[in-house]
């Protein structure tokens, strides 16, 4: 079995727009801000980190599938996952965390249980190891200390 090295952090629709759209809502960090702090937060627990993102569904199925197969491995800890607007709505992604036994962190970098009422279900939640929600994008750090808390808990002497 080969070592886990790797954290997976996967990004949905419209999150290459962080920084320029609805800055009122998401801040102006950019995207590749984010990656920068999902990297020292990684490296800070020893991990590498693969950081991804897409405007389409199926490419996240396939991402999802891919990292579920390299964590049964052994080869990464898991996921955190910022589905955007498609955690609302896809039921796809729900089944490919299930099917891909893939422990999952959801994240959203706005509180979306203070926004509109359509944002407030998740079809990802129900299958998703924690939710981190409203910290603007130190979620995401938050996100990848809390995976790596749970998947590997600190022992007492």
């Amino acid at each position: 079995m080969t070592a886990v090295t790797t954290v997976y952090v996967f990004n949905g629709p419209n999150l290459n727009l962080l920084g320029v759209r609805k800055p009122e809502v998401y801040g102006t960090t950019v995207l590749a801000d984010v990656e920068a702090l999902c990297a020292t937060t990684a490296a800070g627990h020893g991990l590498e980190l693969d950081f991804r993102q897409t405007n389409h569904e199926g490419t996240l199925v396939d991402w999802i599938q891919e990292a579920g197969a390299a964590v049964k491995r052994g080869a990464a800890l898991g996921l955190v996952l910022n589905a955007a607007a498609y955690t609302h709505t896809s039921v796809a992604l729900h089944d490919a965390i299930e099917g891909a036994e893939l422990p999952t962190v959801e994240v959203h970098v706005s509180n979306v249980h203070g926004r509109e009422g359509f944002r407030h279900h998740s079809y990802v939640s129900p299958v998703a190891a924690g939710i981190v929600v409203g910290f603007g994008v130190d979620g995401y750090a938050l996100a990848i200390d809390g995976l790596v808390r749970k998947l590997r808990p600190v022992r007492s002497a």
